[in-house]
Parts: C-alpha cells; sequence; structure tokens
C-alpha cells in the first residue's frame, strides 16, 4: 500500500527499529508542516494510508473528499483533528490505539522539567549569563510547597508522583468521579476549584480537551492564584478561557506560567504575546517529543497498519465504517 506519514519534522521515524514494521509497502516521510487544503490534497492524491504524529495537522472534510485513494488513517490516542463522520461516510478506516493505563512518560518528564525550569528560574538565568550578566534573581523551592494536578489521569498520576518524590504536598481537583479516584489512590483532593486555586504554589493542567473541558481554566480561576504561583500546561492551549493567561500574567496572578500548549500551531510569531513576556517560559508542543516515546507510539501506529493490510483492522474509532470500507 501507498503510506504517506506527514509532519516528521527531523525525519526521525525512518531511524527507529519500528519503521521496520512498514517493510513491503511504498512510504513516503513528509518533513514539513503543511495545513493549505490544496496543497495537502495535492500530495496526498495516491494515498492509501495516512500517518499522523497526533493532531499536527488537521484532517477535515474539505480535505478528506478530495482523497479518493485514501482508505486508513492510523495514529495514536485522542482525535479531535480528524472528521470521524466524513471518514465514516467516504468509507475511510480511523484507527487510534488508546494505550489504556500507559501514561506518556515523555510528556510527565517534560511538565517536571518545566515545574523545575520555572521554579528556578532556569532559561532567565542562562539568558543573563549570554548577556554577561551573573545571576539575574531569586527562585524557589519546590519542597514544602503545594502542587496542585488539574485532572487526574495517566499523566497526572504520574506528575503527582514526581510531586511526593519532591517532597511537596500534592492535591487534586477533577470532576468527582475522578476525584474519588485519586482519594482512592491516597492523594489528597482539594475542598474544591476555588480553594485549589488559591492554595496551589504549582498548578499543573492535565485534562483532555474536549468540550466539557474547553475554557474550563477560567480568568477568574487564575485571578485566585498567589503571586508566587506557577501555572503549567503540557495538555491543551484551549483549557484555558482565550486570551485569560495572557492577562492573568500581566496581572501577576499567577506570577508565572511555563507552557508547551498554543492556541494555534505551530506558533512562528516571534511577537506572540506568551513570548514576549518576562514571566513565561515557552517549549514548542515537545512533551511526547522524544525517541523513546516515537518508538512507544509508532509501534502501535504502525502495527495498526500492518494489521489493516492483512484484512483485520485494529482500534478502530469508527466501527460503522467497516461494512462499507473502500
Amino acid at each position: 500500500m501507498k503510506v504517506a506519514i506527514l509532519d516528521d519534522y527531523f525525519d526521525t521515524l525512518r531511524t527507529l527499529p519500528c519503521f521496520a514494521k512498514l517493510a513491503g509497502h511504498e512510504v513516503t516521510v513528509w518533513n514539513d508542516h503543511e495545513q493549505n487544503v490544496d496543497r495537502l490534497a495535492e500530495r496526498l492524491k495516491d494515498t492509501e494510508v495516512l500517518v499522523l504524529f497526533r493532531e499536527r495537522t488537521q484532517i477535515r472534510t474539505a480535505l478528506l473528499e478530495r482523497l479518493p485513494k485514501l482508505r486508513l488513517i492510523s495514529q495514536r490516542s485522542v482525535y479531535p483533528h480528524i472528521d470521524i463522520e466524513t471518514c465514516t461516510r467516504l468509507g475511510i478506516v480511523v484507527s487510534s490505539f488508546q494505550h489504556p493505563g500507559t501514561p506518556s512518560y515523555a510528556a510527565a518528564e517534560l511538565t517536571w522539567g518545566l515545574v523545575l525550569a520555572a521554579s528556578r528560574l532556569i532559561p532567565q538565568q542562562m539568558a543573563a549569563l549570554q548577556a554577561g550578566k551573573w545571576q539575574m534573581g531569586v527562585g524557589t523551592t519546590l519542597r514544602g510547597k503545594t502542587l496542585g494536578i488539574y485532572g487526574y489521569g495517566r499523566i497526572g498520576a504520574t506528575v503527582a508522583g514526581y510531586g511526593r518524590a519532591f517532597g511537596m504536598r500534592v492535591v487534586v481537583w477533577a470532576r468527582e468521579a475522578t476525584r474519588a479516584k485519586a482519594q482512592a489512590d491516597g492523594w489528597e483532593v482539594a475542598a474544591s476549584k476555588k480553594a485549589f486555586f488559591e492554595g496551589c504554589d504549582v498548578l499543573s493542567l492535565h485534562m483532555r480537551l474536549v468540550e466539557a473541558t474547553r475554557g474550563i481554566v477560567t480568568a477568574e480561576d487564575l485571578a485566585r492564584m498567589k503571586p508566587s504561583a506557577i501555572l503549567v500546561n503540557t495538555s491543551r492551549a484551549p483549557l484555558i478561557a482565550p486570551d485569560a493567561l495572557v492577562q492573568a500574567l500581566k496581572a501577576g496572578r499567577p506570577g508565572m506560567a511555563a507552557v508547551d500548549v498554543y492556541e494555534k500551531e505551530p506558533v512562528l510569531d516571534p511577537r506572540d504575546p506568551l513570548l514576549t513576556l518576562p514571566n513565561v517560559i515557552c517549549t514548542p508542543h515537545i512533551g511526547y517529543v522524544s525517541r523513546d516515546e516515537y518508538e512507544v507510539q509508532f509501534a502501535d501506529i504502525f502495527d495498526q497498519v500492518v494489521s489493516y493490510a492483512a484484512g483485520t483492522p485494529t482500534n478502530v474509532v469508527n466501527p460503522d465504517v467497516l461494512g462499507h470500507r473502500r
């Protein structure tokens, strides 16, 4: 089959052991990012299998209807960037393994890296050295502080464990059923959302972006945070109400943020408000971007391609398509 892989920025997949799973298929790897529908339709016009790097490219109806040979989209985890109903209508199978019980340790580690970087002002201290200055300020110690985990899923639970290892008091807030699970696992649960935002020294977001969680962190929530607090977001930018974080940081509550996700990606304008604020640390959505994580994820993704080619699609998220797939 003709397989196209989008958005492999550094041509990493060819160097991984799991790439051998695609032996015997005609594979084209694209290393740039392209979202223009006309250009995507042209480059994918003969594609039968489309392999995605999570949500880097939007796969919407306007594009899908111009890909008559597309039979399978293979990726891993959530799929808000794919028009599933259109895929089903057109006979395109979408396979996406949800990896139950297995967190992205790469994302959890990046989260903790941002916590450390923000608390000790590591990027700012390096910039001072590069500018010929010796020390630019005084950071804070994490031990004894309160770490808030907003959303107790696989990654949130892992980050909570890191906080405990660093001697932090860990407090969880989430929907009721998830709070009960966190409590059953031995974690402290906040008395209310208001108390949660008021009490945390470091607050890290760990929720999926669905309609119920879009804008779940409001301007009022942020205004309750301590002037010394750090907000960390390695999940999804729209969990926070539009423009609320920039305004909150300008107002000084919270005092600092460390973010890996943005309203529109990729962010290529150095004048973006988050990139110009002195109390923000930004990384370019690299939470899951590690060779080890790629090997784990794409082994699953390529297995889905192999299964489809063998006539037995796996991890199908639109099972209604199976009766009339291309």
